[in-house]
């Protein structure tokens, strides 16, 4: 079992390194997103990674990608990310590594709560409420809710935390 976290291309150019992921200029029209196995929780980039974990998410989202594409399209392009890097690079993108249609990104995040936890938490006890949905008083921390409530969130930059927006919020941005 391997753990990758971070990748070391050096046949292309490097745009940027997200919580997980790491950007990769293919051309002008595409990008080469490989999934390390750092791991993140609440904005934070924890000091142990999960081996494997990259290809495990990245297999997922390209399993749902592929089985949603007809309903909503989106950044997949088809080329296998081993034709893109040099030879003794291809064991790096492997499994977790896409290439995707270089798209303006829609700087939001769907987060769904069954739970009143992290920024939520702080949320319910500044207004009683979590982007904009009132719940009841008193619930304590951790506290599961009678049934799940979506809280999008506005993407931050890196090191910075994502700023948990209204149902309306989200909406305008998209």
């Amino acid at each position: 079992m391997t753990t990758q976290i971070n990748s070391t291309l050096h046949s292309l150019p490097l745009l940027g390194r997200g919580k997980v992921r790491d950007n990769y200029a293919v051309g002008e029209d595409k990008l080469l997103i490989v999934t390390s196995d750092r791991l993140s929780a609440f904005d934070v980039i924890m000091n142990e990674p999960i081996p494997e974990k990259g290809r495990v998410l990245n297999q997922m989202a390209n399993f749902w990608f592929e089985k949603l594409g007809h309903v909503v399209p989106n950044h997949l392009t088809g080329i296998t990310p081993e034709s893109v890097v040099a030879a003794d690079e291809v064991e790096q993108v492997r499994g977790r590594a896409v290439v995707a249609k270089r798209l303006q990104p829609v700087m939001v995040e769907a987060v769904v709560r069954g739970n009143i936890i992290g920024s939520g938490w702080k949320d319910y006890q500044d207004t009683g409420a979590i982007c904009g949905i009132t719940l009841p008083a008193g619930l304590p921390q951790a506290a599961k809710l009678a049934e799940p409530i979506f809280t999008p969130a506005a993407k931050a930059e890196m090191g910075e935390h994502d700023e948990n927006i209204s149902f309306a919020e989200m909406e305008q941005r998209i």
